[in-house]
This record gives C-alpha cells, structure tokens and sequence, in this order.
C-alpha cells in the first residue's frame, strides 16, 4: 500500500487527476491485503481490541439505554438532559472522565400525550403525533371541522379565504396518490401502471406547489397565517416514501397544535373533505413549553501519557429528532464511539495522545455543538491529531473520503493497514478526496483545518426508512456491522495516537466551480447558540 512517487506527483502538481491515481494506488494496495487475508499478522494489541469487541460487547446494553430507556433525544427537551446525564455516568463507571459542557439554550419542550380521533362521519382512532415544539391543547379535548388549502386565483382570494379558517383543523400537505413506495410498485406493477402512477404524482406535486405559489406566502408561513386567522391546530403528513414512515420534524406553528398525521389517515381526511363530506377530529394534546434550557456536549477523555496535549477525536452527535428514538440517528454513532472509548480504556488505557469523545448537542439544528467547541477551544483544535465522525445509519462503513487533506492517503492507510483485512476489504477510499461544507460534525473539524473524517456506512434504507421518521428504533440495528465499525474506529484512533508526530495537514487546491472561480475552502461557521428564530 506504499504510494509511489508518481502518484504523489500527480496528487500535487495535477489536481484535475488527483481523485483517479490516488483512488487507483489505495484500491490496490488493499487488494493485496484483500490476497493476503491468511497470512496478515496483527499487533497484540489490535489482537485484544478485536477479542473485546466481539467477545465482550455492549452494544446491545448500550442501545437499549439509550434507545429505550432514554428515548429520543430533541434538543432543549428532558430527553436531552436524561441523555447527557447517562453518557456521564456511564463514561465514569469505565473509568474514563466525562463532563457536560454548556455551548448554549433553546427553546425548553417536553412531549405529553397525542389523542387523535375521527368523531364524523365515523369513529376512527387517527395514527399521528404532535410535531417538535407544538404548542398543546393543555391537556383538553378540542373538537373541530377538517378543511384543506383551497384551490385559489391569487393572494387576494387566499386573503378572503382565510377567515374561514376558524374554529377548524386545517391540513397544508399534499395527499398522496400512492402509499405505495416505489419498489413495491417495481416488483409488482406493470409498465404502463407504474408510468401512469408517476405522472399523476409529478402532476399532484405541480398543481400543489401553484397552489402555494397563488397564496402569495411560503408553505413555511402559512401556519402562522392560520392559527392567526382563528385555526385551531394544523395537519401535516410528510410522508418519507416507505410503508408506515413519515420524517417528523418541528411545528411552524406557536398556538395551535401541529400534527403530523400517517400517509393512510391523512389521505382517508382529505378524500373525505374534497368529496364534501363533514369531517370532523377530536384532538388532546399535552405536551409543555419549558421556557429556555441550557444545551450541553458531552466531552469525555482518556488521558495521553506522552503527548496528553494532542488529541484524537470520537465523534458523534447525541441528539436527535424525536418521532422514533433516534436508533438509526444517531444512535448508532453514540454508541459506537462509547463502545470504542470503553475498548480502549481497557486495551490501551495510557495511549500516547488523549482520546477525546465528544457527543454533540443540536446537530440536527446546524452542526451547533460541535461548531461551538471548536470555537471554544482553540488549543485542542490546533493540536488535534484526527476526527472520526460516525452518522448515518447502523450499516458497515464502506467509504471514507480524505477531506480535502494533501496527505490523508499516507496516514489513513497507514491506519487502515493495521485493522483486520476482513473488516476493511470493501471500503472504499477517496484521496485527497474534497472537504464537506456540512451535513454532520466533521465537517466543523474540516473547516478549521483539522483532518476529520466521515466513516459512511452502508444504507439500509437509512434515507427512506429511518432518517427523521418514526421508525427509527432500537429494531433497526444491526449489531454486527456495528461490531465491525468498532472495530474500525478503535485501531485507527489506537494507530493515530501512536503516532511519532502530528500529521501533516497540507489542503489541496479545490477545482475551480462551475462558475469557473477557484474553489474556496469551507468556513468556520457560527452555531445558533439559542432557539430564538429557529
């Protein structure tokens, strides 16, 4: 797996060509240790690394605590704080320091009870649950007419329209013409059925979206504009593409409920009111408004006996939205990186450099936690050697991308090289790669010049299925492929903390966009550090 001199050349000098030979010499260097699986000899201590994750895991314990036991975790709410106060206790009960560090507040919500029933034309307990922050009915039984978005010409007749709105459940999303998803009507469906199945919904999505359009306001506007006008709650249903998942994300609303309703109850409501038949729900809400409340990361540490200044960083964010448990998001990044910690603490309990495990608060809001400690702490971030980042699903990690970084290659393989050959022959590797502007926290690493790497996993349908939706449960996880990405994550964080010397954190010179402007490093960004506006 050694690069060649070309190669580097090529890396440094061609940029145009840095992705294929970089990519090229790394794929083949683990095909030979791909060849070479029987006869790869691993370090003692990488031995006892893989002997305690697969013989001793506590993986399983680990989710069902968080998962279960904790529940989800949305910013500002109990959940949260259960969370951080739980990561503590368990970081000291292996012996490992822990504290909570505050980065801000937000806006303080805890979750009640959602009763929703259809009272006419009929009785029929509704599938649905308040949506994130939703104010409540105060624990009352409010009883009311459903009526959708009308159809309009224009504002003007939008604006006359609105009054009409009160004393009633008003539902903003567009029904579906399927609760099929698409693979199911693949495997069943005729051509001609499937192709006149998606021009129905292209045409539903265009005509929706004009009506929107003619209201004169954005669909994030209207709401307010709603429960100004006397409505009583909103009803959503954002449907994620799959039997049974919705993505349950925060209300828009700051008096009457919102609700996000399953695909199968909204549409049955819908066909109903537009065939002009009186509908009506009865709704009890009884979740509480907090007030501010203080937003925590949780930082633990094993000390470094040689460099104790230098870091290497476990991360993952502990929060997350809260229609299902989080499993998926980002439950599996937690404990897989407390499941790391706990192995190395007991394997390697006096690494060279200190191990740093940060546990984000408010990702899901922006990357707020680990945007803020990067900011708070200059010192760790000028002397930290390498961030792994683990976030998208429960599945194998099967690509890492070098970030924009001139000599990722060098050092991630050298890392890399050390762990089983079984559990690192499929990944797939990009060198120097490109630096992310965002979507999870290695990206607030990347963007101050810290080598922070993405460990991406195998889907699982994580997009569809579990991402933000009410699926994202404890039954998801699969727990050996989570083994192997401890694994993974322990080696390269043992490796990178042994390492003589900080690695050399030379970016390379992004291509130029499509606006032919050479291409421009991401920026440091500033977290929210309150709810206000959010």
């Amino acid at each position: 797996m050694k690069r060649t001199y070309l190669t580097y050349i090529f890396s440094k000098r061609v940029l145009g060509y840095t992705l294929f030979f970089s990519f090229f010499t790394l794929d083949h260097g683990f095909a030979q240790n791909r060849s070479q699986q029987g006869s790869q000899v691993l370090e003692p201590i990488v031995q006892k690394i893989v002997a305690e994750a697969n013989n001793n895991s506590q993986l399983e314990s680990l989710a069902f605590e968080l998962l279960d036991v904790v529940g989800p975790r949305l910013v500002g709410t109990p959940g949260m704080t259960r969370a951080n106060e739980w990561a503590v206790a368990k970081f000291e009960s292996w012996g490992i320091t822990a504290q909570n560090q505050k980065f801000g507040e937000w806006r303080g919500w805890e979750r009640g009870i959602s009763h929703i029933d259809m009272i006419a034309p009929r009785v029929k307990s509704l599938a649905g649950t308040q949506l994130a922050w939703s104010p409540s009915t105060k624990g009352k039984s409010i009883q009311a007419e459903v009526i959708s978005l009308p159809d309009v010409k224009d504002s003007l007749s939008f604006h006359k329209w609105l009054p009409s709105v009160k004393g009633k459940f008003v539902m903003i999303s567009m029904p579906q013409p399927t609760g099929r998803p698409d693979h199911n009507w693949e495997e069943y469906g005729t051509k001609e059925s499937i192709e006149r199945m998606k021009v129905s919904r292209d045409s539903l999505a265009v005509l929706w979206n004009n009506r929107i359009k003619a209201s004169g306001v954005s669909a994030n506007s209207i709401p307010a504009m709603l429960e100004d006008a006397g409505a009583v709650g909103i009803l959503t249903s954002n449907w994620s593409k799959e039997f049974g998942a919705n993505k349950i994300f925060g209300a828009r609303s700051y008096k009457a409920p919102s609700l996000d309703i399953s695909l199968e109850d909204y549409g049955m409501l819908y066909r109903l009111t537009e065939k002009g038949i009186s509908t009506k729900i009865s709704v009890e809400t009884a979740s509480k408004d907090l007030g501010n409340v203080p937003s925590f990361n949780t930082i633990a540490e094993i000390k470094g006996s040689q460099f104790p200044n230098e870091y290497v960083i476990l991360s993952a964010h502990l929060d997350s939205w809260e229609g299902g448990s989080g499993a998926t998001d980002n439950g599996t990044g937690t404990i897989a990186m407390m499941e790391v910690a706990r192995i190395l603490k007991k394997i390697l309990p006096n690494p060279k450099r200190t191990i740093l495990i940060g546990l984000w608060g408010s990702e899901e809001q922006g990357l707020n936690g680990s945007r803020s400690f990067v900011l708070d702490n200059p010192e760790i971030i000028e002397n930290t050697q390498a961030v792994f980042n683990l976030d998208n699903g429960t599945g194998r990690v099967e690509r890492i991308n070098g970030s924009g970084f001139v000599h990722a290659y060098d050092f991630i393989s050298r890392w890399m090289s050390a762990v089983p050959a079984h559990v690192t022959k499929d990944i797939k590797t990009e060198f120097p790669g490109s630096p992310g502007g965002g979507g999870s926290d290695h990206s607030s690493f990347v963007a101050a010049g810290v080598p922070a790497f993405m460990l991406s996993s195998l889907s699982w349908g994580y997009f569809s299925n579990t991402w933000h939706t009410n699926l994202d449960t404890y039954d998801k996880l699969v727990f050996d492929d989570l083994k192997y990405n401890v694994i993974l994550t322990a080696v390269m964080a043992y490796k990178a903390s042994e390492e003589a010397k900080l690695v050399n954190r030379e970016q390379r010179v992004l291509p130029a966009g499509t606006d032919g402007k050479p291409g421009i490093w991401p920026p440091i960004r500033q977290p929210r550090r309150t709810g206000v506006g959010y």
